[in-house]
């Protein structure tokens, strides 16, 4: 359905109950669900045919939410969300023992787990009712990401119970996710390249770009 001013509680419904929607961001569409529901997080890997060992992020409505869902970033992607976000950048954030998530990333050194808050009016205006979403790109895995809602349908068809069409996304280029690592020498590691280029990253952490020049 096209988006309107009842999509964001159309939305939630399908949320609650467990179901797949696929929704616009300010990169691709993605394929979200409720991040702390295990059978609607394994429903959004089967339609996706995406193996579990693979993580998915959580979107969030401002920053501020990764509080109350006990994430905190490590530096330095305090520094970076703080001019990144929102944005297409998915810092990988430590998890709290009172986290209520399902969908962090197990590592050796403690839970992660990838957060986005989309620089999207429509994105952030159903986030605001639906709180936070686990989120993967709406294609099969390993195809190209969609930048339609026509196209989301074609890759997952009748495996999603809602689609929201916000109007073409600003391209097929998913969001930058980058980790923290100590070993080096600007404390990062990207993950995944994305809208975001690893040089304007890393000017951002050597003072040469500000906010609003790091896109």
């Amino acid at each position: 359905m096209t988006y309107d001013s009842r999509s964001p509680q159309l939305l939630a419904q399908v949320v609650a109950a467990g179901g797949l929607a696929v929704i616009p961001t300010d990169t691709v569409y993605g394929i979200v669900c409720d991040p702390c529901n295990d059978a609607a997080i394994d429903r959004l890997f089967q339609a996706k045919h995406r193996p579990r060992t693979k993580s998915i992020q959580v979107l969030l409505d401002e920053v501020q939410a990764m509080d109350r869902l006990d994430l905190s970033l490590p530096a330095p992607l305090d520094r970076l969300s703080d001019v990144l976000l929102p944005g297409p950048f998915s810092p990988i954030a430590l998890v709290g023992s009172s986290c209520p998530l399902r969908t962090p990333r197990r590592e050796p050194e403690g839970p992660t787990q990838a957060v986005r808050v989309p620089d999207s009016s429509i994105c952030r205006a159903l986030l605001q009712v639906t709180g936070p979403l686990a989120a993967s790109s709406a294609n099969r895995s390993g195809n190209p990401s969609v930048e339609t809602v026509q196209q989301a349908e074609s890759e997952l068809g009748d495996s999603v119970d809602l689609y929201l069409d916000g109007g073409p996304t600003p391209g097929s280029v998913a969001s930058t996710v980058v980790e923290a690592d100590k070993n080096d020498p600007d404390g990062i590691h990207v993950l995944r390249q994305g809208v975001i280029g690893e040089t304007r990253i890393r000017a951002i952490l050597s003072g040469q770009t500000s906010r609003g020049e790091g896109r």
